[in-house]
């Protein structure tokens, strides 16, 4: 892989992976969260035929700048600090584009985000980016349960892109993504 700087880099391992969340002081709640994120992700991989090691790695290090803020600058400062570890571009992108189902560059501009898109592109992204939704905390959910979430909070837009996410894994992985535990 190449990483940030042209490098060549190898993915980090699942070792190295925890070893940077606690580096950068990620409270162990975040780094749960990551850890269940990352199992349920590699469950979706396989079965999408998806690359299984891209999508550890990205799961277990998508929360990265949750050591700097828990709002939706986490992604940014994530793949900041991921682009300075010279990571792989490939990471950086998944951690960049992980929240929500993906956020356009206008929505992005009117949340306080540099204007960009953040819409996850790859199978792998759009894989990272629908576990997370999946999961709350470390405690697995249903597509019901996180779409009522955001419905609750009137954000109706957030619970469209997150079910139509949901239904194109769905249709990749030939399997309800709500059925893969």
């Amino acid at each position: 892989m190449t990483g940030a700087r042209g490098k060549v880099r190898e993915l980090p391992s699942r070792d190295e992976c925890l070893a940077i969340l606690h580096e950068h002081a990620c409270n162990d709640e975040v780094v749960k969260h990551c850890v269940a994120v990352s199992i349920l992700a590699v469950k979706i991989a396989k079965k999408c035929r998806a690359k299984v090691e891209l999508v550890e790695v990205g799961a277990l290090l998508h929360d990265l700048g949750r050591c700097k803020t828990h709002g939706m600058a986490h992604a940014v400062e994530g793949a900041k600090i991921a682009s300075k570890l010279d990571l792989p571009e490939s990471i950086v992108k998944i951690i960049e584009r992980h929240i929500g189902a993906g956020i356009t560059a206008e929505e992005a501009q009117a949340i306080g985000l540099p204007k960009k898109d953040y819409v996850p592109e790859t199978l792998e992204e759009k894989i990272v980016a629908h576990a997370d939704n999946l999961m709350s905390g470390d405690r697995r959910t249903s597509i019901k349960e996180a779409v009522s979430h955001l419905a609750r909070r009137e954000q109706h837009d957030a619970a469209m892109k997150v079910l139509r996410l949901h239904e194109e894994l769905s249709e990749i992985c030939g399997a309800n993504i709500d059925d893969i535990w």
